[in-house]
């Protein structure tokens, strides 16, 4: 055939039998492709993302328990680096060798919020120095105490992402899972003490490459290297993250948005809901919680409630508690200090007193904690601080004692008054602006806060 020389372009016919079979298999990997990511297109798939979470609604206070001031977790994960960090300087026979990893996964071991993290090796030299014995330690802090414990092992773990070779942790994965998406793993310990690695297992649940979710969790004993793969359901009660919280951010999101359909969630955004920036975590019962708030689309500054959700399970609960979102109560906070110029941590959400109250450390420009505050959801105006756990606390209980916040509370019985009002007045009542009004038709005189 001289079409080649000739200019011509030459047909699919003309073509030798290795090159129309190597077109063919390319032809089906795009429409394979092509087809993949349309079934997962949001815009035709909207009832399946939105199906990805499964929304409750809580009641917070029967939910979440009170907690007293020497139960607060006090450390955020900044803080936890830094005496990690401190603590590996005081190892004199570790610290030319071994480095802190920033893991830092908090979990609730015995009964006790904690954040747990493995040495690795400092590099590839260290790493052959010492590969015999493997790592011998991990660290723990005390979320409340602040106590840095650090736990030397009989026998050093032998798995990690700072290895190398067939004990580099993803490696020993796919040699013996090759079919399986892993998620980050977390380090976590079980209630004796030994070191796993948590190995979460993705699934895209639309289309192809849309819907990502969680099915599994494959346990490695970072010891050992024994591994053990359990379904979702199945997994061990002492492990506390599963979902990381993107995942879960991600799932709510599709939840609050799609709820009537892609076009509404791109156009007229009516009951359209979204996660706040930021998200913190809590323990209730022997599991973590993931906590965020939940505001319009319009991303005003104020929540129309939060979600709890179970990392283990994805169990989560809708609290409609409409408050201040949180960078307000840190603004609230701060304000509190501005003459010292603390900067405020993100929030913990914890029932205190019965409400439902942001918990916040302030540090001073060394990243040191010196005081903490608590600011009321529903009514951020009202700020407790102390430079102890217990100061703050009896101050904010004493703050809410006078507010009347417990007033607002929906009495046992309601009626509903329609009708036009007839007199308005203000008054400023325990520091907020308070409106009291007539109706048409009522000898009742009715109030409500502006806050």
């Amino acid at each position: 055939d001289t079409s080649f020389l000739q200019g011509g372009k030459p047909s699919f016919r003309d073509m030798s039998r290795a090159t129309r079979v190597t077109v063919c298999i390319a032809a089906v990997c795009l429409a394979v492709g092509v087809i993949g990511t349309m079934t997962g297109w949001q815009l035709f798939r909207a009832a399946s993302y939105r199906q990805l979470l499964s929304v409750s609604e809580g009641d917070f206070t029967k939910d979440v328990q009170e907690i007293t001031y020497d139960r607060i977790p006090t450390l955020d994960y900044d803080s936890a680096t830094k005496l990690g960090t401190r603590k590996m300087g005081e190892l004199s026979d570790m610290v030319s060798q071994f480095t802190v990893l920033d893991n830092y996964t908090q979990i609730n071991y015995k009964g006790r919020p904690t954040r747990v993290t493995p040495l690795g090796y400092a590099d590839l030299f260290k790493w052959i120095n010492n590969v015999g014995a493997g790592i011998p330690a991990y660290i723990s802090i005390d979320m409340v105490s602040q106590e840095v414990s650090v736990h030397r092992l009989e026998s050093g773990m032998k798995y990690s992402n700072s290895d190398h070779f067939d004990r580099y942790l993803l490696r020993h994965l796919r040699f013996h899972y090759p079919t399986y998406i892993f998620s980050e793993a977390n380090f976590e310990i079980d209630e004796d003490g030994t070191p796993f690695w948590v190995c979460p297992r993705i699934r895209y649940r639309i289309g192809l490459y849309g819907g990502r979710d969680i099915c599994g969790v494959v346990l490695v004993n970072a010891v050992t290297g024994e591994h053990h793969y359990y379904d979702v359901a199945d997994v061990p009660a002492w492990v506390d993250r599963v979902y990381d919280a993107e995942m879960i951010i991600e799932q709510y999101d599709y939840f609050g948005t799609l709820q009537k359909g892609y076009w509404n969630s791109v156009f007229g955004q009516k009951d359209c809901k979204q996660t706040t920036d930021g998200y913190n975590y809590i323990a209730i019962g022997d599991d973590v919680y993931m906590y965020t708030g939940v505001t319009s689309v319009a991303a005003d500054e104020s929540n129309v409630g939060f979600i709890l959700t179970n990392q283990r399970t994805k169990a989560t609960s809708f609290y409609p508690i409409a408050g201040a979102e949180e960078f307000s109560a840190m603004s609230s906070a701060e304000g509190e200090v501005q003459n010292l110029k603390y900067q405020a941590t993100f929030p913990l959400l914890l029932n205190v007193g019965g409400e439902p109250t942001y918990f916040i450390a302030l540090k001073d420009n060394a990243g040191l904690v010196k005081m903490y505050a608590m600011v009321n959801v529903r009514q951020y105006q009202i700020v407790g601080k102390g430079q102890s756990l217990e100061e703050c606390e009896k101050n904010y209980v004493a703050l809410i004692g006078s507010s009347d916040l417990k007033e607002e509370k929906a009495p046992a019985e309601t009626a509903t008054v329609t009708g036009v009002i007839t007199d308005i007045r203000t008054a400023v009542v325990g520091g907020n602006s308070v409106y009291y009004f007539r109706v048409e038709g009522s000898d009742a005189t009715f109030k409500k806060s502006v806050a």
